[in-house]
């Protein structure tokens, strides 16, 4: 047991640190924003820590000084009393010194994180569904707006500001390496500035529970040297590639005959559907169902064959086909990249 103990101690500490680090920590930031509220996060651990220590250290002192003097409370002690008052008011003061100092920091970070994008360089607007992301790059130029689906590329090292919003219930749009968390709500829009200091992929996650599938509410920010996201943007602004082969023809003249037209959107084709993600570069993509999979052959036959087993309560309906159609409709998806 005596050597068993400090190995558990160990390994749990372990495990509580490796929550600091990694894609998705809000210790382990990657833009301005993230970093001022990890500063914040630390200061104030540190600072109620050292408060409760205190307490720990005044309360055990006068427990134990009441111990050993041995007097009887009842007995009124007036210069007892005195100091007892000074101590008092001593700690009220220190008390609202520190709720002050508190309240400042938070106002200069707040004043921070106001300033991140008032000068953007991009703007996209992000509407929560249950349980995906939709993502819309606006531009002036009608043909330049852009509309994909739970990953959010951005140029790296420059402000992009975030218009959220839902069309269901109250989600909230939180990456912890780049920023705090807000809300999406039905009808009102949101406004959250972010900047990624260097290249990377940050996953974020929906953080206001919205229903059966709020776990598996993903998202992914992709984060790129100009030049790269540039050339990225232009490859989705293009219609969707045509069938190379015979087994992607085949698959999108059943993808067109079949309900999926009602809800998805392929560019270039009468697909117009827009309650369900857009798919006109689909291949592109690094998971499916908001995170839930990684893309892969076979991870979008089983997405389409049994998207309740995998999502129970996703609005992905079940498509019946034979193992020749699957095949097909997964080599026509497979070309859109």
């Amino acid at each position: 047991m005596k050597r068993f103990f400090p190995k558990a101690c160990c390994a749990a500490a372990l495990l509580a640190l490796s929550g600091c680090s990694g894609w998705q920590s809000a210790l382990d930031p990657k833009g301005p924003a993230a970093g001022e509220l990890a500063w914040l996060i630390w200061f104030f651990t540190a600072l109620c820590a050292a408060v409760w220590m205190l307490v720990m250290v005044v309360l055990a002192a006068t427990l134990f000084q009441r111990v050993r003097t041995g007097k009887d409370p009842l007995v009124l002690d007036l210069a007892s009393e005195h100091r007892k008052r000074r101590v008092v008011l001593t700690a009220v003061g220190v008390t609202a010194a520190i709720l002050i100092g508190l309240t400042l920091l938070s106002f200069f970070a707040n004043r921070t994180l106001a300033g991140i994008g008032s000068d953007e360089a991009l703007t996209v607007r992000v509407t929560g569904h249950q349980w995906w992301w939709e993502v819309r790059y606006e531009n002036a130029q009608p043909s330049r707006i852009l509309t994909t689906a739970n990953e959010i590329h951005i140029p790296a090292g420059e402000p992009v500001r975030l218009l959220l919003t839902s069309t269901d219930v109250i989600h909230s749009f939180w990456v912890p390496s780049l920023a705090g968390k807000l809300d999406l709500i039905p009808g009102h829009m949101n406004v959250l500035d972010i900047r990624a200091d260097k290249p990377g992929v940050y996953r974020g996650q929906c953080a206001e529970f919205c229903g059966a599938q709020h776990a598996n509410m993903g998202t992914f920010i992709i984060a790129e040297p100009r030049p790269q996201f540039d050339a990225w943007l232009d490859d989705q602004l293009r219609p969707a590639a045509a069938p190379t082969n015979a087994e992607a023809k085949a698959g999108a003249d059943l993808f067109l005959q079949r309900p999926c037209v009602m809800c998805h959107r392929i560019g270039g084709t009468p697909a117009g559907g827009t309650v369900a993600p857009d798919l006109t570069h689909i291949a592109s993509r690094q998971t499916l169902a908001a995170g839930t999979l990684t893309m892969s052959r076979g991870n979008l036959a089983a997405w389409i064959t049994d998207p309740q087993g995998i999502k129970p309560g996703s609005h992905m309906p079940v498509t019946v086909l034979n193992g020749d159609e699957l095949n097909a409709i997964i080599a026509y998806l497979e070309g859109l990249k």
